[in-house]
């Protein structure tokens, strides 16, 4: 059995983020029907940002190279 959740995030995915004042933290919502969400708490905004910008660049960097698979970011 599987201890993780996976979704695959495409480009024509709705993709909806609002605020949660209330708890300070943000909602992702993935899809319409049968959202998935993510809640993610206001200290964890600047880290899950890096760790995009940083998992972006390794898969520019791999595509400059010509396909190359990315590095282990973590």
């Amino acid at each position: 059995m599987r201890d993780t959740v996976q979704i695959h995030v495409t480009a024509d995915l709705p993709i909806r983020v609002r605020a949660l004042t209330y708890a300070n933290r943000a909602e992702v919502r993935f899809g319409k029907a049968f959202p998935v969400v993510l809640l993610v708490d206001s200290d964890a905004i600047a880290v899950l940002r890096r760790e995009l910008d940083e998992v972006s660049a390794a898969l520019e960097a791999a595509a400059a190279r010509g396909g190359e698979p990315p590095e282990e970011t973590n």
